[in-house]
């Protein structure tokens, strides 16, 4: 039905997420440089140009499951305190380059990480993309 498409068209599946932490700026002059908190809101995307054989690009289960368990690791902490946090400033965009490799290890042979944005506020975001 489709095979006039196949190999044509380019999927992007994305999955969004909440979860709140506190951080502190190093090396910042203002307000951010003290500590305050956010509620981070996340979307992650995966691309690719090929099907399973049940018609997915990549389930959306293991995504969930896989950005549950990095959410987990980060929410209701202060960042400053855990790695790679306690070495690199934890900016917007440094979480999102923290996802964006965490998500790799679930990557299939069609199915990449292709983008990953983090929103710390409801008109602020920061995106990671290939």
């Amino acid at each position: 039905m489709f095979d006039k498409y196949r190999g044509k068209m380019k999927y992007k599946l994305s999955v969004t997420k909440n979860f709140a932490s506190a951080h502190s700026l190093r090396e910042y002059k203002g307000r951010c440089e003290n500590i305050h908190g956010h509620n981070w809101k996340i979307r992650v995307s995966f691309s690719g140009s090929k099907l399973d054989s049940t018609g997915m690009l990549i389930d959306f289960t293991n995504i969930k499951k896989y950005l549950d368990q990095i959410i987990s690791y980060l929410d209701h902490k202060f960042l400053n305190e855990i790695e790679p946090f306690n070495k690199i400033n934890p900016t917007t965009e440094n979480i999102a380059m923290f996802i964006y490799e965490q998500l790799k290890q679930i990557e299939t042979e069609t199915a990449k990480v292709c983008e990953v944005e983090v929103w710390e506020s409801e008109s602020s975001s920061a995106v990671v993309s290939i």
